[in-house]
Formats: C-alpha cells, sequence, structure tokens
C-alpha cells in the first residue's frame, strides 16, 4: 500500500516538473529570453513620429530615412582612425574622442559616433563604411517639413539629454522629443511606442542574425497623426509681407478659435533643426541675439496694446453707463488735467465715440476713462471693476492655448498702483495713459488676435488652438468649444464697429481699404521707449459674418497705417479673397524692410546647411 502510494506521488511530481518545462521553454517566453541574454543583444526599434498636415490636409511635417553610425569597441581591430574621421567628415580630435568615451561606456555594445544621416549622406559613405571592422549603421527615421515656414509654430525635436532625462524618466538617452511648437505641445501623440529586436551575437559580440527568426521582436507603433487648424498658403504668404521687419502676425477664426496663422519673424527654417548639421544651425539661431529667430514673438513677446486699446475703454465705459454712443468731447490738441498733457493728432474737434475711433481721439477716451473710475467711490474701486471687464477679453492671462509656453501680460490693478504711489495717493489722471493703451498695459499678440475676435463675434471668444484633430478624433471638445463670455453686452458692440468700420472708409486705414470686403479694423501706434514706436493694426471681416480676425505687430515700424494695417489688409484679402488684387501694395510690403531701423544690416536668420 505504501508503494504504490509513493509510486503515485512519483509520477504525480514528475508530471508536473515536466509541465512547468514545457510552459517554460515552449509557452513563456521570459525564461527563454534570459536564457540568451549572455547571446544576444537587446535593440531598440524607433517608432516613427506622427505626421503633421495643415487644415486643408496639405502635409507640414513627415519622417524620412535617417542613419546613426556606431561603434563597439570590442569589435575594432587596427583601425585607421584619420581615415575615419576624414570620411564622416569629423576631425581626428573629435573621432579620438568618440572611441575613447565608447570604451568606457561599454566595450561590447555600440555607441554612437554620428547620428542623424541622411538617405544622401549615407550613400556616400555606404560602400566604404563596410569594410571597418566594429564600425556599424543603425536605421531610424527623422523629420523632413514640407516647407520653409511655420518653423517656430511646428517647433522642433531634440536628442534626450540628462536635463530631459530627469524631467522624463519614461525617455532613455539617444531618443528625440519635442522641443517647443506642435512637436512638444502633442509630444504624447505623436511620438508613438518604440519596438524591440532581438539579435543574436557570438562571443565576440558580433551580430549573427535576428534570435530565433525574430518570433520574441516587438514591432515598433508610429505616432499618431495631426491635423492642425494652420492655413498653410496663408502662413506663407504672412511670412513673406514680413521679409525684411521684426514682429508678428496671428490670425484667428473667430467662430471657433481656431488658429489660422501664427508668424514670428524672423523665422527659421525647421529643416536646418534635422539631420546632422542640427547642432551647428541650432546654435546659430541660438546665439542670434539680435533677430531671435528662435523667440515665438505671437506667443512670447509683450507690448503695449496702443490705440486698438481705446476699443475696450469704449465698451467698458458704454457697458458702465458713463457714456452714451452720442456723447461728445472737444478735441483741439489732447487731454489736459492741470499740467498733465496727452497730445493728440486727431484734428476733429467735436467727436462722438464712434468717431473717436476711426479718428483715434486721445482725448475722448482718456475722459471717458476717468469718466469710468470716477463713477465708483475710490479710484481704486473704479480701476479693478475696470480690470474685470478688460479681463474678460482674455487679456492679462495664459488664455489655455495648446503650447506649452506663453506670457501672460500685464493688466494692472488697485493693488499694483497703491503698492507703488503709497496710500492710495492717485487718481485716474495718474494713470491716463491706460486709456489710450499705453502705460503698464502689455499683451500678447495671440492676446490681441482673440481680443478681436471677441468683437467679432460681438462679446464672446473660444480658448485659441492650434490642432483640429489627432488622428481623425476632434480634440478637447469641451475646453475649445465653449464659449467664453465678455462683460459686455452684445448690444455694445454695434456702434464701436461701426467705428472700426470707420477706420477704412474715411479714418487712419483708408489707404489698405478693399474693394468688395468689409473690413472693421483699428490702428495703433504703441510708443517704444528704445526706440522707434511700434506698428499696430486689429481687424476682423467680413463685418456680418466674420471669418477671420487678425493682429499684426510691426515693431519699430512708426505708425500702424505705414506697416501694419497694409499687411492686415493683404491677408484678410488673400485668406477670403484667395488673391491679391493690389500687386503694387503687396510688392512695397514684401520688399520693404526696417533693418535700418534695428541697426543691422539684415532682419533674416544665418543660411542653414542640410
Amino acid at each position: 500500500m505504501r508503494g504504490r502510494l509513493f509510486l503515485t506521488l512519483l509520477i504525480g511530481l514528475t508530471l508536473v516538473f515536466i509541465a512547468r518545462l514545457f510552459y517554460i521553454q515552449i509557452i513563456d517566453p521570459t525564461y527563454t529570453l534570459d536564457a540568451a541574454n549572455n547571446a544576444q543583444r537587446i535593440q531598440k526599434v524607433y517608432a516613427p513620429r506622427g505626421v503633421i498636415y495643415d487644415r486643408d490636409s496639405v502635409l507640414l511635417a513627415t519622417n524620412q530615412a535617417a542613419y546613426d553610425i556606431e561603434v563597439t569597441p570590442s569589435l575594432i581591430s587596427d583601425l585607421d582612425t584619420l581615415r575615419l574621421g576624414q570620411l564622416l567628415n569629423i576631425s581626428y580630435e573629435k573621432i579620438s574622442s568618440i572611441l575613447k568615451k565608447a570604451k568606457k561606456h561599454s566595450p561590447y555594445r555600440p555607441s554612437p559616433v554620428i547620428r542623424s544621416l541622411t538617405s544622401n549622406d549615407y550613400a556616400e559613405i555606404q560602400e566604404e563604411i563596410g569594410f571597418y571592422t566594429g564600425i556599424s549603421m543603425r536605421r531610424r527615421t527623422f523629420r523632413k517639413y514640407s516647407s520653409s515656414s511655420a518653423g517656430n509654430a511646428l517647433g522642433y525635436i531634440g536628442e534626450v539629454n540628462d536635463y530631459i532625462l530627469s524631467k522624463k524618466p519614461e525617455y532613455e538617452l539617444g531618443d528625440y522629443v519635442g522641443i517647443s511648437g506642435i512637436e512638444a505641445s502633442y509630444e504624447k501623440y505623436l511620438r508613438g511606442k518604440d519596438g524591440i529586436e532581438y539579435i543574436t551575437v557570438d562571443n565576440l559580440n558580433r551580430d549573427v542574425g535576428p534570435f530565433q527568426k525574430g518570433k520574441y521582436d516587438i514591432d515598433p507603433l508610429p505616432g499618431k497623426n495631426i491635423t492642425t487648424t494652420l492655413d498653410s498658403k496663408l502662413q506663407s504668404y504672412g511670412e513673406l509681407l514680413m521679409s525684411g521687419k521684426r514682429g508678428s502676425i496671428v490670425a484667428i477664426e473667430p467662430k471657433s478659435g481656431e488658429i489660422l496663422s501664427l508668424i514670428s519673424s524672423p523665422n527659421y527654417d525647421p529643416n536646418s533643426l534635422v539631420g546632422r548639421h542640427r547642432s551647428r544651425n541650432y546654435n546659430l539661431l541660438y546665439n542670434d541675439s539680435i533677430n531671435k529667430p528662435l523667440y515665438n514673438r505671437g506667443l512670447l513677446a509683450v507690448y503695449p496694446p496702443g490705440s486698438p486699446f481705446k476699443i475696450i475703454n469704449g465698451l467698458i465705459a458704454l457697458e458702465e453707463g458713463v457714456i452714451k454712443p452720442t456723447t461728445r468731447y472737444h478735441c483741439i490738441d489732447g487731454y489736459h488735467f492741470g499740467d498733465l498733457h496727452v497730445k493728440c493728432h486727431c484734428e476733429s474737434g467735436s467727436v462722438n465715440l464712434r468717431e473717436s475711433i476711426s479718428f483715434s481721439c486721445n482725448n475722448y477716451h482718456c475722459n471717458i476713462f476717468k469718466r469710468t473710475l470716477d463713477k465708483f467711490s475710490s479710484s481704486s474701486d473704479g480701476l479693478d471693476r475696470w480690470k474685470t471687464h478688460v479681463k474678460s477679453f482674455g487679456l492679462g492671462n495664459y488664455l489655455g492655448v495648446d503650447f506649452i509656453s506663453g506670457r501672460k501680460g500685464f493688466v494692472p490693478d488697485s493693488y499694483f498702483y497703491n503698492k507703488y504711489y503709497k496710500n492710495n495717493r492717485w487718481k485716474a489722471p495718474t494713470i491716463i495713459s491706460l486709456a489710450i493703451g499705453q502705460g503698464e498695459l502689455g499683451v500678447t499678440p495671440i492676446q490681441l488676435a482673440n481680443m478681436t475676435a471677441a468683437i467679432a463675434n460681438r462679446g464672446y471668444w473660444y480658448i485659441p488652438h492650434i490642432v483640429k484633430s489627432i488622428a481623425d478624433n476632434k480634440i478637447d471638445s469641451i475646453k475649445f468649444k465653449t464659449r467664453n463670455h465678455t462683460t459686455i453686452s452684445a448690444n455694445n458692440f454695434e456702434i464701436v464697429i461701426k467705428g472700426m468700420r470707420d477706420v477704412f472708409e474715411i479714418g487712419t486705414a483708408k489707404n489698405s481699404k478693399i474693394m468688395g470686403i468689409d473690413i472693421a479694423g483699428k490702428t495703433g501706434t504703441a510708443q517704444n521707449p528704445s526706440g522707434q514706436d511700434h506698428s499696430i493694426f486689429i481687424a476682423f471681416a467680413p463685418i456680418k459674418d466674420p471669418q477671420i480676425a487678425i493682429a499684426v505687430i510691426i515693431e519699430n515700424g512708426y505708425w500702424g497705417s505705414r506697416w501694419a494695417a497694409p499687411i492686415a489688409s493683404l491677408m484678410i484679402e488673400s485668406y477670403i479673397s484667395k488673391q491679391s488684387s493690389r500687386k503694387d501694395l503687396e510688392y512695397k510690403m514684401i520688399t520693404g524692410s526696417l533693418a535700418k531701423e534695428y541697426n543691422v544690416t539684415s532682419v533674416e536668420t544665418p543660411l542653414p546647411e542640410y
């Protein structure tokens, strides 16, 4: 009986042991891979990034084949370092340093010698490089942009370094990551998921072939494709108009908040920041402290809004009931209050609200600003109420746009002035420059464009955004589809919009009028303590059914009607009519340069290498 029980237990344990061995060796690959670790090399297969399109499915960014040249120190014998350096266009000192670091890192694992060779670059060295024992090639992809435009909007990618690794531990050294623009903001969608290859190696770590015919390999998962809101034709046209100038153009579709163009000038060719010359080109762009081509002025530059802000002050005065559309003020040479004098060049005599906009009367808006603050028991209360109205247009905050970079701008309040002047020792005349968009006020171009969209919509706006869909799925519909309402009643907008229409008919931008397109706009000249004033213009069109709202800022461009208004009108015509009927004006804007005003010989970016 005992012998039979012992035999039964022995058979049972044997069967369990056999089943376990079968599971380990046949079904579960973990132990198979672990046992083979000493005879194989695990190699990452980089996932291709998602493709980027414009709003009309025009390709903006795709991928192209690239090659990394790597070295395995243990396989090197009698290496002609000098010749290898000449072949790869690397100095003898640098190639020697690379080989020394590679040996220190790991004698038996590949280390990079040179990254991101194009197909053409690799074809030139492919035949000879094969004769170098220990030197191998790894295929990957890198970006290829369809044109030289939209560099600051699209952004660029860069290799992960120790700093990025400390912030993003899910990456590895040698990976690439979006650094700016859309490439950075939508990195998690564009990146994809890398795959794995198991390579069988011999006792000298030389490749023999795929481990078990690739049975355990994991294919990479490509990144998701993105459709942007950009109009690539409008973007390229705007960049052409900005030739020889510093500044920004931001155009928004009012009914959706979609960004049609985001132009920062000078711009850079995004293709210059891919490939083997990326580091050289990046250093040229980064160190250009005069033109700052990597600085996205549309999101980061802060300017006084100038006279376009008079529209907001007019709306606030209407909403607070301190004026009516028919309220008039007489202007001779500006605003006077005691010894205070704010000059004005309108020379229009007695003006009402509508006329004050078309002729840009400083006196009128200084008076109504003072009336607004004086309505309340204290200037502090009046200013804080004023600030509430101003911020409802999206000024003084980040807006929530889908970029990782941006600036808040600045809208001052009573706390700011009480701290500066002490114990409420200030009144409306003390801060009267706010009435005409000067003083401590600061806005970014995208905020100015969004403010214009809110006016076009008669009191509401959508958060500006540059991505329309990801892999055919609409983005964040709640955030970007929600209306943000201003504190101004809809009926108060009509009179100021009529004044903005008069700007083109009889006012400061009459020379930029477009036949057949009804436009509302406002010129501005923003004071610049460090040099010539900035040229500013905002506009939207058509008035009854707005399709585009735009803000143009030309640094040191004198008055608004000189550069900003013509450029804005050409952009509007190009978008709505799909052509330009004013070739003389177009030529003047394209060829016009402010290099002398900037005390430079050129306002262009350095010539890149590819």
